[in-house]
Parts: C-alpha cells; sequence; structure tokens
C-alpha cells in the first residue's frame, strides 16, 4: 500500500495526460499555452506501467486529466489500457467537454466509468466571457448525451469567480432540480501566475455551503475513492451539490490522491515545491523498483498545502498537473 507519515492512503491517481488546452480560460491560461507543451509526454507503455504500478501499491481509482485530455487523440486507448490494468476499479476523465459528442460513445465503450465536464457558467454570454469558447449549448448536449449513454457518473465542475457567476446559484440549483446530476463548485485557487486575478475573484465557498444548509440540504457519506468534495443533497432535487474548499480547515487530512504529469513526473501534493522524476522507471515492464520508489517518496509528504499562507509551491497554473 501507498501510506504517509500520517497513515493516509493512497487509492486514487490523477494522471495528466497534457498540459496543452483549447480553451482560454480568465483563471488558468487567459492568454492560451505559452511553450509546446506536446514534447514528451507519457506513450501509452508509459503509462500502463506506470498505473500497474500504482495498481499494485492500491490504487483503485484513476483520473485522467490535462490541460484537455481530449487533445490527445489516443485519449480512447488511454482509457482502455488504465481500464485493462488488474486492481483498477474505476477509471474517471475530467474534460472542458468539447468532444463529448462526438466521443462519449467511444469513452464508454473502453470502460470510462465517469466524466467531470467544467462548466463555469449556464449564460452562453457569460460563459464565452470566462473560457473564450462560445460553445455553452454544444457541451450541455455533450452532457446530455453522455447521461443518456448510462455512463455511471456525469459530473459539471464550476469554478466560483465573484465577478462572473456568483450570482447564479439559483440556476444551477435549478439545473440540478431535475436531473440526477451532481455539480461541484470549487473555490479559486491561487496559483503562480494569477495572484491579482485571484484577490478580484476569490469567493468562499463557505458562502455557498451555508445557503445549502438553510435550505435543507444534507451532507452526503463519502466513498473511499472519493475526492475532497463535500457532497449535499435535498429531498426536492434528483442532482447533488458538491463544494471543494482547499481553504477549510483540515481540507488535506484525508488526502488519498497523488499525481502524475504528462511528463512522468510525481506531484505529492498540487501546490508542493518540486517533483520527482518517474521516467526512468518506465522504460520496461518491471515495475518492483518504482513501487519500491513511490513507497518512500510518499513518505514526504507534507501535512498540509500552504495555501492560506499565499504559497502555491511550483504549480504555475492549473492546467500544468490537472487542478
Amino acid at each position: 500500500m501507498l501510506i504517509d507519515a500520517y497513515a493516509r492512503r493512497f487509492s486514487y491517481l490523477r494522471l495528466s495526460i497534457t498540459e496543452t488546452c483549447n480553451f482560454r480560460c480568465s483563471y488558468c491560461l487567459p492568454d492560451g499555452n505559452t511553450c509546446d507543451s506536446r514534447v514528451g509526454e507519457l506513450s501509452i507503455a508509459e503509462i500502463k506501467r506506470l498505473v500497474t504500478a500504482f495498481a499494485q501499491l492500491g490504487t483503485r481509482k484513476v483520473r485522467i486529466t490535462g490541460g484537455e485530455p481530449s487533445l490527445r487523440k489516443d485519449l480512447t486507448e488511454i482509457i482502455a489500457t488504465c481500464k485493462a490494468v488488474p486492481g483498477i476499479e474505476k477509471v474517471a476523465l475530467t474534460t472542458n467537454g468539447y468532444r463529448l459528442l462526438r466521443d462519449a460513445k467511444a469513452w464508454q465503450a473502453a470502460g470510462l466509468d465517469a466524466i467531470n465536464v467544467s462548466i463555469d457558467s449556464l449564460d452562453a454570454d457569460n460563459f464565452h466571457l470566462i473560457t473564450g469558447q462560445d460553445k455553452l449549448a454544444e457541451i450541455l448536449a455533450g452532457v446530455a448525451y453522455a447521461q443518456a449513454l448510462g455512463i455511471a457518473q456525469v459530473k459539471i465542475n464550476t469554478v466560483l469567480l465573484k465577478q462572473h457567476n456568483a450570482a447564479e446559484l439559483g440556476d444551477f440549483l435549478n439545473f440540478v432540480k431535475s436531473q440526477p446530476i451532481a455539480l461541484r463548485f470549487i473555490e479559486l485557487m491561487r496559483t503562480g501566475d494569477n495572484a491579482s486575478y485571484y484577490q478580484r475573484q476569490h469567493l468562499s465557498g463557505s458562502l455557498i455551503q451555508n445557503q445549502l444548509l438553510q435550505q435543507g440540504w444534507q451532507l452526503k457519506t463519502k466513498a473511499k475513492t472519493d475526492g475532497p468534495a463535500l457532497e449535499y443533497s435535498h429531498p426536492d432535487y434528483q442532482g447533488n451539490i458538491g463544494l471543494i474548499m482547499p481553504y477549510s480547515k483540515d481540507f488535506c487530512a484525508d488526502c488519498n490522491r497523488l499525481r502524475v504529469s504528462s511528463l512522468g513526473q510525481l506531484y505529492l501534493c498540487l501546490f508542493t515545491d518540486s517533483y520527482q522524476d518517474l521516467r526512468a522507471f518506465l522504460h520496461t515492464d518491471d515495475t518492483a523498483a518504482l513501487q519500491r520508489f513511490l513507497q518512500q517518496a510518499v513518505q514526504g509528504k507534507a501535512y498540509s498545502h500552504q495555501l492560506q499562507r499565499e504559497h502555491s509551491g511550483s504549480t504555475r497554473h492549473l492546467a500544468q498537473i490537472g487542478g
């Protein structure tokens, strides 16, 4: 098992397969990608070896992230590769949704169990302003298609932005009222290149949490491989509302996930100062050395990030290792 010095067990791997993204979200890549980040991305064979090593150490869930993972033409094969690894029970994908209508069926056939789609506004003009793309209707159609296919979990991720979507809570609640979908609000996090933007736009998730509790929403119990979201349900709503609040007390106490970048770099935390390069361990199918390295590496995982002290580590932007 992968167990750190604080007795936390890591059963969840977040695997970035590219830093490249075709959206220009104001909180992440407002100027688009600034480097040729396609060079050196993990191959299918390397991904198989990596996921195999993690699975043999108790990892049960893999989330494929980016950048925008669907920009890789071999995404369907990557999904199938991860799902075929013995011990992996769940393969999930985080996407901006621009290829959902075209590829969701193929992804499902490859073994995809869950999709998280980033939608930061339900107003088309506001969505365009935030993302730089006028594609809200197409993405919502893709979400509906994924649900119709019967993909077990379809969720929406919404980054809270004080000046852009703070007034849309009623619209988001109406969206989940009549359909069984989970919508999660994510607090904006400070990264290396967004300090001034963060100061203008950060909105505490506790404000949403208090409104939900006042309206009769109830906290649900987490599954072992769930991420950090606190998910709430209401008897009058088919869907759920989740909150990811990295600035809240004890946010890191039950951390169960590790991150690997598209270049094969192990990040013990989204906001760590450093990473460990795993590439040298991915040249052969013998994963024993990689397993030993991972078991030793997790002993150096800090108890908590330092976001409260305005320290975001080496993370330049959220596309770097998948948020």
